[in-house]
């Protein structure tokens, strides 16, 4: 399928997402005015956590592709509150992560320095917009053409790993991330030279030649531009979330992990997959 057949497809997905729930909304509002009021105190919350608040971002939460995000706003309000006394920094660094996670995320981009993956995605990938390649999704592992032994590993902290490629000139759109049971860290694979190539979260923009890393919890508005005539390859990593009572907390992303195995072609379709 080309990249035009993505994207229709993507978008009928997300119209028929969307008229579900509003469908959802309106038998709530007839039938339980409580639990809707209830619904819109969290969404208002969810929300409010972003900055520069404008009638834009409201549109896109609660009527366009904040939509799901808003749905689940209960659930993740509650992993907020299970991980305290961990409270959610937004954009973390490093060593804002317990050390046992900064050591495998540190060994998992010494696996990335000695291999070639740039080489190995570059003749898949040079032809498409934006494309994506799983080795591990929410600690199930993956097998695709590219073997990397290192990326099949059994980690406590990270559970999903996998490298995302915009060709020149793409970006996303601002959108919002569904769940908030794990952390986005973000590894710039290639050298950047421009600062025309960046990830923007909130108020805050990280130019990939300036900083290679960044952290940060996805279910906040963000945008990866690349206004390049280069291509940008980025490693993709979902850490569970610091907690005290870690074990409970990798229950929880294992639930999610059922629904989510046949849910991320409706969060990624706007990225063709390499396998």
């Amino acid at each position: 399928m080309d990249n035009n057949g993505f994207e229709e497809q993507r978008r009928k997905k997300f119209l028929l997402q969307s008229a579900v729930w509003y469908v959802f909304l309106i038998a709530l509002s007839y039938l339980l005015p409580e639990v809707m009021l209830f619904y819109i105190l969290c969404g208002a919350y969810d929300v409010s956590r972003n900055s520069n608040i404008d009638g834009r971002i409201l549109y896109r939460y609660f009527f366009g592709n904040g939509v799901p995000t808003w749905a689940l706003s209960p659930f993740n309000i509650l992993m907020d509150i299970v991980t305290l006394p961990y409270i959610n920094k937004k954009i973390y660094q490093l060593q804002d992560l317990p050390e046992e996670c900064q050591a495998e995320i540190n060994e998992l981009l010494e696996v990335v320095k000695t291999e070639k993956v740039v080489d190995e995605l570059a003749s898949r990938a040079e032809k498409i917009r934006r494309s994506m390649i799983f080795f591990k999704w929410y600690g199930n592992n993956i097998d695709n053409f590219y073997n990397v032994p290192a990326f099949h590993k059994d980690y406590k902290y990270i559970r999903t790993i996998g490298v995302s490629v915009f060709n020149k000139k793409e970006s996303t759109d601002e959108h919002f991330g569904p769940l908030r049971t794990t952390l986005r860290v973000l590894y710039n694979i290639n050298d950047i030279t421009s600062r025309d190539t960046y990830i923007k979260v909130r108020d805050v923009e990280n130019h990939w030649c300036e900083s290679k890393m960044f952290i940060f919890d996805d279910t906040l508005q963000h945008q990866s531009l690349n206004e390049t005539d280069e291509p940008r390859y980025c490693l993709f990593v979902d850490i569970v979330r610091p907690s005290l009572f870690h074990f409970g907390m990798d229950l929880f992303v294992k639930f999610v992990a059922i629904i989510m195995q046949k849910m991320n072609h409706i969060f990624y379709s706007s990225w063709v997959p390499l396998k």
